[in-house]
């Protein structure tokens, strides 16, 4: 493992970016939601995506100068187009206007069309939390996930996020995705020349895959559950739902596919779904984050099975990582290490981290 700062590690992608011929505001965005998001430990969704994206801007399916713009707004809803951009930019700029538009009237609702990778949907429900707020973010991606009872991909890991704020308590912070795990789970275990578990994904006949680099290359994940008998089916409802939000409300491709003719195309058009609700205008103000700190009082105090194991709430996990992380630094594999050198190689920008 190598150990870098967040402030290098925001150095090295802006300068990336930038000799991408990326907006400047666009890159600071771009960067802080990346960074964030390594620091608390979502490794699979910060800098780890920089070969992904590398080779998406070398094939021409990222708009480096998007002109993203407000398709159509009502008071409490709103569409986005990305334009082809990096998801970052669009998606932060929806959840800002979910979470105006939920403190004028109460509930925000903003979609994004015509966006690629936006990092990790934890980022944005927790703006809202951060508001005051109860947030949802969620995102569809290109055809990954096997439906039950199938043997070939049909929808995206499909990502959702929820996030609701306490006073003493940090925020209930809920984000996972609809497939058994995250893809770039698989991609962790690829670098590290490590197997998978049995159950995360499957080969061409459907049948469990644990070899990490043939999992990479197939691209076939289970939904959550893993089998029908675990319950795969409602993780398959899940990301099914994901999807009518975030691709058919918005207008985007079903699944990254080419409605023309079912199959992946030349470019990637993912949809996003975005929503602030302001409990302070269901309840008297303060009441309901109140009520949100006996819950997580509640539940931390539930009698562990391992006196070693202390009963968790959604996002200690992260706060806690988020805490270690500014001050120790973000671990990087090796393999990851040298595969962002070629992506500086392959913009002819400055590799930082070397130094």
């Amino acid at each position: 493992m190598i150990v870098v700062t967040a402030d290098l590690l925001r150095r090295q992608l802006a300068a990336i970016f930038e000799a991408w011929g990326m907006d400047r505001d666009h890159i600071a965005t771009t960067v802080h939601v990346m960074v964030e998001t390594d620091l608390t430990g979502v490794d699979s969704h910060g800098v780890g995506m920089m070969p992904t994206y590398d080779r998406w801007w070398r094939e021409g399916k990222i708009n480096v100068r998007p002109e993203i713009r407000v398709v159509r707004e009502r008071a409490s809803v709103a569409l986005i187009d990305a334009d082809r951009s990096l998801g970052h930019p669009p998606s932060t700029m929806a959840m800002q206007m979910a979470i105006a538009k939920a403190k004028e009237t109460g509930i925000g609702v903003v979609s994004v069309q015509h966006s690629n990778h936006f990092g990790a949907a934890g980022h944005y429900a927790l703006l809202a939390a951060r508001a005051g707020l109860i947030g949802m973010a969620m995102t569809n991606a290109g055809p990954i996930l096997v439906p039950t009872f199938g043997r070939e991909a049909r929808l995206g890991t499909n990502p959702l996020a929820f996030a609701a704020p306490a006073r003493k308590n940090n925020p209930f912070w809920l984000d996972m995705a609809t497939t058994t795990v995250a893809f770039g789970k698989v991609n962790i275990a690829r670098r590290a020349g490590k197997p998978i578990p049995e159950g995360w994904a499957l080969d061409t006949d459907g049948k469990p895959l644990t070899n990490s680099q043939q999992a990479f290359e197939l691209r076939r994940l289970t939904p959550l559950g893993g089998t029908r008998e675990l319950g795969s089916h409602k993780g398959y409802g899940l990301a099914a739902m994901v999807e009518i939000l975030c691709s058919t409300l918005s207008g985007s491709w079903l699944a990254a596919l080419d409605p023309a003719t079912g199959q992946p195309g030349d470019r990637n058009d993912i949809g996003h779904f975005f929503l602030a609700l302001n409990p302070d205008m269901v309840r008297d103000e303060g009441e309901f984050r109140d009520d949100m700190d006996r819950l997580i009082d509640m539940l931390h105090a539930t009698p562990p099975a391992d006196p070693a194991q202390p009963v968790l709430v959604a996002g200690d996990p992260e706060f806690a990582t988020y805490a270690e992380r500014s001050k120790t630094g973000i671990p990087m594999t090796d393999t990851l290490f040298k595969e962002v050198r070629e992506v500086a190689k392959n913009a002819g920008a400055p590799f930082l981290l070397g130094a």
